[in-house]
């Protein structure tokens, strides 16, 4: 989290292409000859391939997350419905979403899974439909395979802001200004599901360091930590 008047870091800058400039949107302010700073409190997001940034003023944004098509969430199971279906929240603020209970790879009504309240799913927007009713699924319905989604066992999840959780599904520390997951992948194992409404499931198989990994990204989140602060807070809750 970025406050009035704080400088963006190069290494949080994108890189244009040839012939273009930087864009700057909402929240920022270009000091001349080379200084960006924030306008207002929000977090930084960043489009690489149209090397633009901006400020989202959403300290509370997970709350307000709208669902959209293809986005993949982090789901919690709520109740059965009739219908096979589940009731799913996927925020405390929206309306609950719709899991047909045969939307997982290879199920029937035989082999589908046994999910309970307080369950979690890391699952795909499917649809949206009038009066903000949703379908999410935990299945590719074009290819039948899982790719990834499906019923999350045991770990924690921690909440974050939906432009964190974007910037996590970036990947590349060239377009996120992230390395979190990367580097902390070097030093332990462990199992990550990023959720587009501002969820992020961790197991790494040991309390403490999934506590550890959750203490970094909610930092990194609040407190916008540049590479080498990034870098510094995972070597000392890890080590190395």
């Amino acid at each position: 989290m970025l406050i009035p008047g704080a400088a963006i870091p190069n290494s949080s800058l994108p890189t244009p292409s040839k012939n273009k400039s930087i864009t700057l949107g909402p929240g920022l302010r270009h000091i001349p000859p080379s200084t960006i700073l924030a306008t207002i409190s929000g977090t930084l997001a960043v489009d690489s391939r149209k090397a633009a940034l901006w400020l989202e003023n959403t300290p509370s944004s997970s709350a307000r997350y709208q669902p959209g098509v293809g986005d993949l969430v982090v789901a919690q199971i709520h109740h059965s419905g009739a219908g096979d279906v589940f009731y799913c929240s996927i925020t405390p603020h929206t309306p609950h979403v719709i899991l047909g209970q045969l939307s997982f790879e290879g199920a029937s009504k035989k082999t589908r899974p046994k999910l309970e309240s307080g369950d979690l799913v890391y699952a795909r927007v499917k649809s949206c439909g009038r009066d903000d009713e949703c379908e999410i699924e935990c299945v590719n319905s074009n290819t039948g395979k899982a790719e990834g989604m499906g019923p999350l066992k045991g770990g924690m999840v921690f909440d974050v802001t939906t432009a964190f959780a974007r910037r996590l599904m970036m990947g590349k520390k060239e377009k996120s200004g992230l390395i979190i997951l990367e580097t902390i992948g070097e030093k332990t194992r462990f199992e990550v599901a990023v959720g587009r409404n501002g969820r992020v499931w961790v197991d790494s198989g040991s309390i403490q360091d999934t506590l550890g990994i959750g203490k970094c990204l909610i930092g990194a989140d609040e407190l916008g930590w540049t590479l080498e602060e990034q870098k510094a807070m995972i070597s000392k809750t890890f080590g190395g």
